[in-house]
């Protein structure tokens, strides 16, 4: 709240005592003050818009070639509370405009031309709130003249958007109740039309303006449709729809069932999802534990030949190798008959070979051996 004196940077000028000249004081909403020279014009003392609109509240006025003291303009609004001093809104003096210091109302507010001093002081209120709501004053002082009207500014909220509900079973024969709900400035009436190519309501629908509500009775087919709801105050309308679907009792059945139906299926379905991903995945951990095995062949068995034939063929092979046919023939002599059917006997000097094992000449040939003379020995082991 703050006070005229503390706006302007210069003392307000000193008026003349004038108590002894004729003068008229009249009610707020007319001019007032001194009858001498200066006039405010009449205009209207009340004014009413919307929220989020511009408002202009005129005030203009005329001088007197007997003013001629500065000119003073003062746009100022009466508290909430009688006993606080006027809410300075803007001011205008010695040629220079002083904006309000409201935050509620910065940077919305100000004087409709752009040198008030020519007779316009109108003031102008953009974006407007219903905090705006109130009496304004304007005050224009030219010495030794000063005149005020009020204006009374009414700022209304819009209607809100409005909810629009059906009550009741949308059956054949039930009854329904459609409702519409909106908030705003008080008060507000509604309005249920029908869509489409006919707006006439049901025969049977009983509407409530002020409640909102649209009553239908023992409802048919034949009343289904768009239902449009207008909440209506005075300064602006805003509207809802609602649709209306009347149904037989087995068709509603039927649906419902149909519904149930469906949801079972698609539970199962990811019922039947839920255990094939839970299946998969611990068959993928189950197969990652597992361990490998890695098997080795088995070697082939060892051959089974009998070293006492091994070691008999190749001792003689290794004994008879430096042995020909040519270099026999000196041992025939000397030696007597080739034993060429068998080898009765190996040497006894050959360790681990069975005695009793003979090889028949024959397959001592195809063995590659070649026959040799053995010398005969006496006893003493002398050569013969």
């Amino acid at each position: 709240m703050y006070s005229h004196h503390s706006i302007h940077p210069h003392p307000p000028p000193v008026q003349r005592d004038t108590s002894t000249g004729p003068s008229s004081r009249i009610g707020l909403g007319s001019p007032s003050g001194w009858s001498q020279g200066l006039e405010i014009l009449p205009t209207q003392e009340r004014v009413e818009a919307g929220d989020g609109d511009s408002v202009m509240l005129i005030c203009q006025f005329k001088l007197d070639k007997t003013d001629i003291g500065p000119l003073d303009i003062e746009w100022s609004r009466t508290p909430s509370d009688p006993a606080d001093s006027p809410i300075i809104v803007i001011d205008y003096s010695g040629d220079r405009t002083y904006e309000t210091r409201l935050e509620d109302m910065e940077g919305r507010v100000h004087f409709s031309s752009p040198d008030p001093k020519n007779g316009d002081a109108s003031l102008n209120i953009t974006r407007l709130k219903s905090s705006d709501s109130g009496r304004y004053h304007c005050k224009v002082k030219k010495s030794p003249g000063s005149k005020t009207i009020s204006i009374t500014l009414n700022v209304l909220v819009r209607p809100s958007k409005p909810t629009c509900s059906v009550e009741g079973s949308q059956e054949i024969g039930k009854d329904i109740i459609l409702k519409c709900s909106s908030q705003g400035t008080l008060p507000i009436t509604y309005i249920w039309t029908r869509g489409g190519s006919s707006t006439l309501l049901p025969p049977t629908a009983i509407s409530d303006n002020t409640l909102g509500t649209l009553k239908v009775r023992n409802a048919s087919t034949d009343y289904s449709g768009d239902y449009i709801c207008v909440a209506n105050n005075r300064i602006a309308s805003s509207q809802c729809v609602v649709k209306l679907l009347i149904t037989s009792s087995s068709s509603n059945g039927g649906m419902i069932a149909g519904i149930v139906i469906a949801v079972l299926l698609f539970l199962l379905l990811l019922i039947i999802t839920i255990w094939y991903v839970f299946w998969r995945k611990k068959k993928k951990t189950y197969e990652k534990e597992q361990p490998y095995e890695i098997r080795e062949d088995v070697p082939a068995p060892k051959s089974r030949v009998s070293t006492a034939r091994s070691y008999t063929v190749d001792s003689q092979r290794s004994s008879l190798g430096s042995m020909s046919p040519s270099n026999m023939e000196p041992y025939k002599s000397h030696y007597g008959p080739l034993a060429t059917d068998d080898v009765e006997r190996l040497p006894n000097h050959s360790p681990n070979i069975n005695p009793s094992y003979k090889v028949a000449a024959p397959s001592l040939n195809r063995m590659g051996a070649v026959p040799v003379m053995i010398p005969a020995q006496h006893r003493d082991g002398s050569i013969v």
